[in-house]
């Protein structure tokens, strides 16, 4: 009989990659699906449940999964109006809680519980090395890892296994970053944000899902885990890496003043911080990441 897991977030680039993935390592997959009613009982069916993040959830509804990998959340591109952080705090927060406490107090629970974080859980923090056990830094993303992840707690508390992914930027053409990025370094008008040397920690997306399929067999895995890959680069090689890979010159950089113009608060934290991010738990797990270097990841998704 096939192990059972449910899945939010699955519109998204991560979730879009790993739900086939999922399927054809023979997991049987249920999705969690924003709907105008929150989730009070299976769709067998159409192998969904309809939830709303704002509303509790029915422990009956999540109860029977071997597992449950959490995704959802409110983008966090876009400018940073009261509303849109209202929103991107909420979505993660509140979400996170009721499915957590609705798993708590399930009658069949699940063996482990894979919530999604971020990076921006340690702020910018410059050239410091930065592992699962660094303090927190300041700043808005980083108020709302935290909160996120301790969110998490009435599952922790039910003795669910319980891991926080704290993601890097997922390299996927499909959305995110990358995807943003492509259009004008294709037109060769990429380069440099800002001074260029604040550090990206990426992940291929295929090593994030890998990542995540690793963490599902690993039974000593939990808490935070930086989902990143081992060689983190700075900006202004980033933009020459994707650029050379692209065969189109960078040089029109964005600078710092006219990053705060166009994005604001966003831009400062997301385009212009710094974190230089180790992948500690999932290199001394054993997990085999198969992009390790920039130049790589991006020809095999570029296919170039």
């Amino acid at each position: 009989m096939n192990s059972k897991i449910l899945v939010s977030g699955v519109s998204g680039p991560i979730g879009a990659a790993l739900l086939p993935s999922l399927k054809s390592s023979g997991w049987a997959v249920v999705r969690m699906v924003r709907g105008t009613a929150a989730a009070q009982s299976k769709d067998n069916d159409s192998g969904q449940i309809a939830w709303d993040p704002a509303v509790a959830i029915a422990p009956e509804a999540v109860s029977g999964f071997d597992a449950v990998i959490h995704l959802a959340g409110e983008s966090i591109f876009g400018r940073w109006t009261a509303a849109k952080k209202q929103k991107i705090r909420e979505s993660r927060v509140g979400g996170t809680l009721n499915l957590a406490s609705a798993l708590a107090r399930a009658e069949e629970k699940p063996k482990v519980f894979i919530c999604g974080s971020a990076i921006g859980y340690y702020g910018n923090r410059g050239d410091e090395a930065l592992r699962e056990e660094s303090a927190p830094g300041t700043g808005f993303l980083a108020e709302v890892c935290q909160e996120w992840e301790e969110a998490t707690t009435p599952a922790v508390q039910a003795d669910i296994r319980t891991a926080h992914l704290r993601t890097g930027i997922v390299l996927s053409p499909k959305g995110g970053a990358l995807g943003a990025m492509l259009l004008p370094f294709k037109l060769g008008l990429g380069g440099r944000t800002g001074d260029g040397r604040q550090w990206m920690s990426w992940i291929d997306v295929r090593d994030m899902v890998g990542g995540i399929h690793h963490i599902l067999k690993n039974d000593l895995l939990q808490g935070a885990v930086n989902m990143v890959a081992p060689k983190p680069v700075r900006n202004v090689e980033f933009a020459k890496t994707l650029a050379g890979v692209l065969s189109r010159p960078a040089i029109f950089p964005l600078p710092a003043f006219a990053v705060k113009t166009l994005f604001g608060e966003m831009g400062e934290e997301l385009l212009l911080g710094s974190q230089k991010v180790e992948p500690g738990k999932l290199i001394s797990s054993g997990y085999p990441f198969r992009y390790r270097e920039l130049r790589a990841s991006l020809e095999g998704l570029l296919k170039v």
